[in-house]
């Protein structure tokens, strides 16, 4: 992957100039170079691009890092308006969606670890605790913060997974309706050659997909085929995100 350079020529500049290789094999290309008319392309262990953070290894922790790193500037920039008693329960949660959720910016493409998971939970059950505020204990007496579970029957927006996972299947509908000689189609599509190795395998982009179709009772259907009908897609996009799990 090469980023940050005009085209190939005699004025390249090879400081600006990088390239990275993703590969299960860490040491893959390390005995080779890229050069063109004497000049060399610095090899990167990770990337920037469209503010997505990819990495040679293809993992999704440091993107995360990242993403959780903007959400607190944004979160700690308004905190104090999440907590005013001056505006409305229903405005606090309007300014939280709309300046702090738009950290999911590209989260279609993410295959998320329950590590990942939790820790985008936790994050938003912290925001949503400064919107709601603490609770008085009917027995102590004393203010408590809202259990996970008060916290869902609170806020009916959908919770962040439930937005991540309508904007995975809406972006998989959006791919799959797209003309075969795409390149983004034929990386839907495509099956790689070679074996997976040993151990249990990482969890695919297409397993969230099925995922999120169980979960709403279509775990039978080909999600593939079904894509291809706008109609049907849109209306399953609206009922994975509005699916709440008890």
């Amino acid at each position: 992957m090469v980023g940050n350079s005009k085209e190939l020529g005699p004025e390249v500049n090879a400081d600006k100039t990088k390239y990275m290789v993703m590969s299960r094999d860490q040491n893959a290309g390390r005995s080779h170079s890229i050069k063109t008319d004497n000049n060399s392309f610095e090899r990167l262990d990770d990337f920037k691009y469209l503010e997505r953070t990819l990495q040679n290894k293809n993992s999704i922790q440091e993107e995360i890092k990242s993403r959780l790193k903007s959400r607190n500037a944004c979160y700690h920039s308004v905190q104090n308006l999440l907590s005013s008693s001056l505006l409305s329960k229903n405005l606090n949660v309007k300014i939280y969606r709309t300046i702090i959720l738009p950290v999911l910016y590209g989260c279609e493409t993410w295959s998320l670890t329950l590590r990942e998971e939790r820790r985008l939970r936790v994050c938003e059950n912290r925001v949503l605790r400064r919107i709601f505020g603490p609770r008085r204990d009917e027995v102590t007496g004393e203010w408590r913060k809202l259990h996970d579970e008060e916290l869902n029957y609170l806020y009916y927006s959908p919770s962040i997974f439930r937005v991540i996972k309508s904007r995975r299947k809406r972006w998989a509908g959006h791919v799959r309706r797209m003309d075969e000689r795409r390149g983004t189609y034929r990386a839907l599509v495509g099956k790689p050659e070679g074996k997976r190795p040993l151990g249990r395998p990482r969890h695919r982009w297409n397993d969230n997909i099925k995922m999120a179709l169980q979960e709403v009772g279509c775990g039978g259907m080909d999600w593939i085929e079904l894509a291809q009908d706008r109609d049907r897609c849109r209306a399953l996009v609206h009922v994975v995100m509005n699916h709440r799990v008890p």
